[in-house]
């Protein structure tokens, strides 16, 4: 396994290593009067390790926003307000990622619509992947969490590592077609919770298009190559057969996901103050919500901002044009219940 480079070439940050080969806490940066000599070694940063820790922050909504934009242009959730919803905070670009509910500002109802949708969120994925313009960077910030030893922490695995160390035969093949993934947010919901979504069909005329990216990529702000997969692959197409499926797919999704999740490949981020906030780049790596007992029982407040992705791939294979859309607790994007984080 390829380790880090130990010496580091940062002048205005300290950079603690969490696993050998991604995955970093950094400290020394001043959140409240940010410089952009400290702004380009975070960016920096984020190239070479793909997760970066900071504690305690001192940010809230209005600076966490703030400081996302500096990093590049930001989703929003004005899309999913359909049939009267409204959000939960000022910022349209905070998503929600916790475990309250936002009409009643209570820990949510284990058995309720959200909390089984949300369950997708405990297998590992890519923020965004079901969009036709893909995620860069996700910086989550914790503003109430469970008590120590409740669980709620979030895990990530290194998709670069991953794919520098395939089984030989599978990089062949990988290499050698120009293989396409079709994402669904509606796949990754009846993954993480089947019975609840038995009657939802990812793949059913009327449902949300999927987003198509290529299965394997360059990440450019390092250079590496990376397994784009994550829970929300639905299937592989080869390019310029949309639609079509390739002989296997569902195996050699199947294989490539657990293959990129092996332990060696993953670290478990620990939540331990609100004002904690992990950055992560979803073109190199996986996440998933750690599992607890505190759902239902204690708050886990955290909420994300998600940077668009302006990389030569940001768009996949998918038209500039293509409808945003999210995934609703029936299946119909267009329901005042529709989830999209």
């Amino acid at each position: 396994m390829p380790g880090l480079i130990q010496e580091s070439p940062f002048k205005t940050i300290t950079v603690k290593e969490l696993h050998p080969t991604f995955a970093a806490e950094v400290s020394g940066v001043n959140f409240q009067d940010l410089s952009e000599e400290q702004l380009s070694e975070i960016i920096a940063a984020m190239a070479k390790y793909g997760v970066c820790v900071f504690r305690n922050t001192g940010l809230d909504d209005e600076s966490h926003v703030q400081f996302s934009k500096r990093i590049g242009e930001l989703d929003n959730i004005q899309r999913y307000l359909v049939g009267g919803r409204q959000p939960r905070y000022a910022q349209y670009e905070l998503f929600d990622a916790g475990n309250i509910d936002g009409e009643t500002d209570s820990i949510l109802d284990p058995n309720s619509p959200r909390a089984h949708s949300n369950r997708g969120n405990g297998l590992f994925h890519v923020d965004s992947s079901f969009n036709p313009r893909r995620a860069s960077l996700s910086l989550l910030r914790a503003c109430e969490l469970p008590p120590p030893g409740h669980g709620g922490n979030t895990d990530f695995a290194d998709s670069r590592t991953a794919f520098d160390e395939l089984p030989a035969d599978l990089k062949d093949e990988l290499l050698s077609h120009d293989y396409v993934g079709a994402h669904s947010m509606a796949h990754s919901r009846k993954l993480g919770s089947p019975e609840f979504f038995k009657d939802v069909d990812p793949a059913a005329p009327g449902a949300a298009p999927m987003q198509r990216h290529r299965l394997v990529q360059r990440h450019e702000p390092s250079g590496r190559m990376n397994l784009y997969i994550g829970a929300h692959l639905h299937h592989v197409e080869e390019v310029g057969a949309p639609g079509k499926e390739i002989p296997g797919s569902w195996e050699l999704i199947q294989r490539l996901n657990q293959h990129a999740t092996q332990k060696k490949y993953t670290t478990t981020v620990e939540w331990h103050d609100p004002g904690d906030m992990v950055i992560w780049d979803n073109r190199c790596t996986l996440h998933r919500a750690g599992s607890g007992d505190f759902e239902g029982r204690f708050r886990r407040d955290l909420r994300r901002t998600t940077v668009h992705d302006d990389s030569p791939t940001a768009w996949g294979l998918n038209s500039k044009d293509s409808v945003w859309q999210g995934f609703s607790t029936n299946g119909n994007p267009q329901h005042k219940g529709a989830v999209g984080v």
